[in-house]
């Protein structure tokens, strides 16, 4: 006989409790087997979740009282497409971050191309876009075999771009908006002068819940906060899922459309906290919690959920060990040989919303490539004071402040 018990679940940042007397009752699903994956594509999502996990860890150090949310698939495709333009030092540390290992480079952007259409077509019930793109500085020399790899392996939308034109912020802006289905509609607000490219990466994710939440058994709630509680309005059913707990845990897998895609979720069991958890959850402990889970009448009480993320990912990266990628001493001259290039900006804005129907998610990451400034750059494009004088008695003739210089 299956074994029942009621869990109460939490989406990291707190812990919650309640009690329904009414339940839904859901039957488990047959999952639709997918193609086997090649030895190739193992390693790359390996690779991806080691990557993802040390990442994941880095920011919640760095953000104890947030809720963060993070497609780490995002981060690691667009650094991927960074790093093909790297060289040198630059390139050796960015593979020591993405964890790539020994996998040749060959082998790293074929996977990557493998993988992206592999979980696009896995289930016709989930809506899942992974895209690409490319903007350069117009007239820029970016070297050929840079973009047919990016084309090549990740489909890469290349495009030459007017930086100093206002649109061009629009261009960039509109992309994001257009792959994300509407969620994120800006990852950036200006470009700077030595700006040479952005490589940008998208992903959308909708999906219905296999077993859908009722609205009916959704009922107002306390959520326990570090900082004490608020409301949320909390969804219930019971179910045949996926399960399994240890000393410190419990986890269970919601399934959407016909199996292939879910969430798990994990709830620390007091006096264990989410961060202690995160703390151990490493690639081989993920493996090892998954492979035990096993169907067990469960009934799971979830907040909705709405989260809009953003944060920049310089310093987590840099201290994941790609400080030089982000310095003079960074070498991208597969992009540009003589170009003294480097990585100014990584940007990962992220959308989530989760209801009884369903789950919508999408992400956005960007890396902003500059060149190194050979002069010193005084742009005068916003408002500034200027003198007329005469120089041997400095006497001053005119002073002006410039708000509009064509009112």
């Amino acid at each position: 006989m299956l074994k029942k018990m009621i869990v109460t679940f939490v989406f990291a940042t707190g812990i919650f409790s309640l009690t329904c007397d009414r339940i839904f009752t859901v039957q488990p699903v047959e999952k639709q087997e997918p193609r086997e994956l090649t030895a190739l594509e193992k390693s790359l999502t390996q690779t991806t979740n080691t990557f993802g996990c040390n990442l994941f860890r880095a920011m919640v150090q760095d953000q104890p009282d947030s809720n963060i949310f993070i497609s780490p698939l995002s981060v690691s495709i667009a650094l991927g497409m960074t790093a093909n333009g790297a060289a040198g030092t630059t390139l050796e540390d960015m593979r020591q971050v993405l964890a790539l290992g020994s996998l040749t480079e060959n082998e790293v952007n074929s996977a990557y191309q493998s993988i992206m259409e592999f979980l696009i077509g896995l289930d016709p019930q989930v809506h899942l876009d992974i895209a690409n793109a490319i903007y350069y500085r117009l007239g820029y020399p970016v070297l050929q075999d840079f973009i047919d790899i990016n084309q090549t392996y990740f489909d890469a939308e290349v495009s030459e771009l007017d930086f100093s034109l206002p649109t061009a912020i629009d261009v960039i802006n509109g992309w994001v908006e257009d792959n994300t289905n509407g969620l994120i509609d800006e990852i950036i607000q200006e470009i700077d002068p030595l700006t040479v490219m952005f490589l940008l990466n998208a992903i959308y994710f909708k999906a219905d819940w296999t077993y859908r939440f009722e609205e009916s058994e959704t009922v107002d709630a306390q959520f326990n906060t570090p900082a004490g509680q608020v409301p949320c309005h909390m969804m219930s059913q019971e179910g045949t899922f996926s399960y399994f707990e240890n000393a410190d845990f419990q986890t269970v897998d919601l399934p959407y459309g016909n199996g292939r895609f879910s969430m798990t979720l994990f709830l620390p069991k007091q006096p264990q906290t989410v961060d202690e958890i995160i703390a151990d959850f490493t690639p081989e402990n993920w493996a090892l919690w998954t492979e035990q889970l096993d169907s067990m009448t469960v009934t799971v009480q979830l907040p909705r959920l709405l989260i809009e993320y953003e944060r920049k990912l310089n310093d987590v990266l840099k201290a994941m060990g790609m400080e030089i990628a982000f310095s003079g001493g960074a070498d991208f001259t597969r992009i540009n040989p003589g170009g003294d290039l480097y990585i100014s900006m990584v940007k990962h804005k992220s959308f989530l919303e989760v209801d009884e129907t369903g789950t919508e998610a999408a992400a956005v990451t960007i890396v902003e490539i500059r060149e190194l400034a050979s002069n010193t750059i005084m742009r005068m494009d916003r408002p500034f004071l200027f003198v007329i004088r005469e120089t041997e008695s400095n006497t001053i003739l005119f002073m002006g402040k410039i708000i509009n210089p064509e009112s």
